[in-house]
């Protein structure tokens, strides 16, 4: 499945309880279509202590959300946008569709 949204980048939520909230995507499953965002979708695990480092309790994580309930922020324009794909050279790059900045990768 081809995303257009990739590890570190700026996502919004566009529904659900989270909606209007902005975090950092930190894990993509391409097999499945969800994202990882920080601070989204917070649930609570019960978790044994590992040594020292790790202790034990009810901790909070986040939890993966569908793809199609985040959309990217451009950091050109800073708004949730659409994204199309260019090529240039051998490279491919993503385009915001809002203003038409160029969106690292």
């Amino acid at each position: 499945m081809k995303l257009s949204i990739r590890k570190g980048d700026l996502v919004e939520v566009i529904s659900g309880d989270d909606k209007g909230r902005q975090g950092k995507v930190l894990g993509v499953d391409r097999k499945k279509g969800r994202l990882l965002i920080e601070g989204i979708n917070m649930v609570k695990r019960h978790e044994r202590p590992r040594g020292t480092t790790k202790p034990g309790g009810i901790i909070d994580k986040p939890a993966y959300i569908n793809r199609s309930n985040a959309m990217l922020v451009c950091p050109k324009c800073s708004r949730p946008s659409r994204v199309t794909w260019q090529n240039r050279g051998e490279k491919r790059i993503r385009i915001c569709k809002s203003c038409g900045g160029e969106i690292p990768s």
